[in-house]
């Protein structure tokens, strides 16, 4: 007799992140100025900020999505990989791949390490699974 059990409940445990010191008073500070106009993603970005390991610039690993960093990633409903660059807002340019940190992709991506999955949910609100396939560093990108 085969029995058939049901599925296992969906984790909803977020994976672990790092953040260089450098980069931590400046993103604190965006959030910040962005909580009048967008409270939820500010306070999402705080959330991350919140739970975060902070590590000293020299320490920042390079397989770490962080600002500046190239990072390919795949959803895991469509298999489709995309890459885009992660950037505070100001340089943020859809036509170059260039996404900000304040959009919610921005947010769930930062910090984390290549080969972490994650659950997030769209402006649409439509949950998706989303994996780091592979992160290049600022100094990687601009020498290729």
């Amino acid at each position: 007799m085969t029995t058939i059990s049901s599925p296992l409940p969906i984790s909803t445990r977020r994976p672990k992140i790092v953040i260089s010191e450098a980069s931590l008073g400046r993103l604190e500070a965006l959030a910040e100025r962005t909580l009048a106009r967008d409270p939820a993603l500010a306070g999402r970005l705080l959330d991350e900020l919140g739970r975060a390991r902070i590590v000293d610039e020299r320490k920042m690993p390079v397989n770490v999505v962080a600002i500046g960093n190239a990072v390919t990633y795949r959803d895991e409903t469509t298999g489709q990989e995309r890459t885009v660059t992660l950037v505070f807002p100001a340089d943020a340019d859809i036509a170059l791949q260039k996404i900000s940190i304040m959009t919610p992709i921005g947010v769930a991506l930062l910090g984390l390490k290549e080969g972490a999955s994650f659950y997030w949910d769209t402006r649409d609100g439509e949950r998706r699974m989303l994996t780091i396939v592979s992160v290049m560093s600022a100094t990687s990108v601009t020498a290729s």
